[in-house]
């Protein structure tokens, strides 16, 4: 199995530049380098929590146990290059560089105990803190960036149409439209015709009806001769041809006494 050779030992340290992909750790002798340059090189940073983050994460560095030391001497080589340029915009970065030292030199010293008797919080706590809420922040700050945004990635569709050729009716809710129909139902029945149908009901065909449900009864209950189910106009002509029977004396109608049963039977008996 190949074995990988080495990386030289210099890339622990920051690249002052890169050449097509390659790191640079040191500057060519006959390199140019123009007044400003280095200028716009620490502009790209947005702060010093940013370069502070970028020479961690860069080194894969734990940024809950962060080798102060090493992060502090690569930090100081970036601030050395642009305090001779612009002191002003040094200014921010030395303060930074200031804090660092000042966290060292505590970890320095022996750690002494609070008056609770809890254990001293880490001198690094606090920039932690600080260092994963901006990471945070910056990959918050990039996923909106991602994100589409009108008039820069898309444009919304406008189309202009003419209001006299098209006409804009308001919207209308399934409320609205329930209402209007409980409204129409409403006039309906006010205004509804009761149309009144006439059936062609025969008396004497009733009659014939009446002595077949006579046939081989002795008698029969006044009341079971109607068919109520039919309705009122049925009644009323099968009581017509009752009457039309017992006038020509072909049924005989008897009651016994006042408010006794009136039985119906037939006026001729066979023997």
């Amino acid at each position: 199995m190949a074995v990988a050779a080495l990386p030289p030992t210099e890339i622990d340290s920051v690249a002052v530049a890169r050449l097509y992909g390659e790191p640079l750790f040191a500057l060519p002798q006959d390199l140019y380098i123009p007044p400003d340059a280095l200028e716009v090189f620490l502009e790209a940073f947005e702060g010093p929590l940013d370069l502070l983050l970028y020479l961690i994460r860069r080194q894969n560095f734990n940024i809950l146990d962060i080798p102060l030391a090493e992060v502090t001497r690569q930090y100081l080589r970036y601030v050395d290059e642009i305090r001779a340029r612009n002191l002003e915009l040094a200014a921010e970065y030395l303060l930074m560089a200031a804090m660092l030292i000042e966290i060292k030199s505590r970890m320095l010293l022996p750690a002494r105990k609070a008056d609770d008797g809890s254990e001293p919080e880490d001198p690094r706590a606090e920039l932690v803190r600080r260092l994963l809420e901006y990471e945070q922040t910056k990959l918050a700050a990039a996923r909106l960036e991602s994100m589409p945004v009108l008039g820069r990635d898309f444009l919304r569709a406008q189309v202009a149409i003419e209001q006299s050729i098209e006409p804009r009716f308001p919207d209308v809710a399934a409320v609205d439209l329930r209402d209007a129909w409980r409204d129409i139902l409403a006039r309906a029945r006010l205004v509804a015709h009761h149309h009144i149908s006439r059936e062609q009901l025969s008396v004497r065909e009733h009659m014939s009806i009446v002595l077949r449900r006579l046939q081989g009864r002795r008698f029969a209950l006044f009341e079971d001769l109607f068919d109520t189910a039919r309705g009122v106009p049925v009644v009323v002509v099968t009581f017509v041809a009752l009457l039309e029977l017992s006038r020509e004396r072909l049924v005989d109608v008897t009651q016994a006494e006042a408010f006794a049963p009136i039985y119906v039977r037939l006026a001729y008996q066979p023997s």
